[in-house]
């Protein structure tokens, strides 16, 4: 049987009718600090607490954090959507003029006033067509703030009302 022709723009349209919230995914490379923007960000297990998260393998960033073996996953909140541009984007240095110190298990940046954060090691990574599927273990989590998330839905930013 071969494989539907699925046309990419298609995929995408549908695809962006259903929110997601936005992460940064940050860690610690030597002496350099690396992150990524993630919009695929999950809970995978609460025992043994694993998370997950979908990174590109095209990425630049995405090799860095994945030799580090740890990771801290920063919750954005709707309040930061230029940061999450930042980390979206290519840069020499994504951490410029950001706040932000150092996870308690990982060592890798958290974000001064997300939502929440994760910090994790890397416990697996699944190939799955131009993504990789990341797990987590869970060693340290918190939320920071009550505030709204970064939403992204149909292309864009949206704001949650509640």
């Amino acid at each position: 049987m071969s494989e539907p022709a699925i046309d990419p723009a298609k995929f995408r349209q549908v695809l962006g009718h259903f929110p997601t919230g936005v992460t940064v995914v940050t860690a610690r490379d030597g002496d350099r600090r690396v992150g990524l923007a993630v919009g695929s960000f999950f809970s995978v297990s609460l025992d043994p607490p694993l998370v997950g998260f979908c990174a590109g393998s095209q990425s630049s960033s995405w090799p860095r954090i994945r030799e580090a073996g740890r990771f801290c996953v920063n919750i954005l909140s709707a309040a930061q959507e230029e940061e999450c541009r930042v980390f979206a984007g290519k840069s020499d240095d994504k951490f410029a003029g950001l706040g932000y110190d150092a996870a308690p298990f990982s060592g890798a940046p958290r974000i001064h006033d997300v939502l929440a954060w994760v910090d994790c090691a890397l416990e697996t990574v699944h190939e799955a067509g131009d993504h990789d599927i990341v797990v987590g273990r869970v060693h340290d989590l918190e939320v920071q703030s009550e505030g709204h998330p970064l939403v992204f839905f149909r292309g864009g930013y949206a704001q949650l009302e509640r």
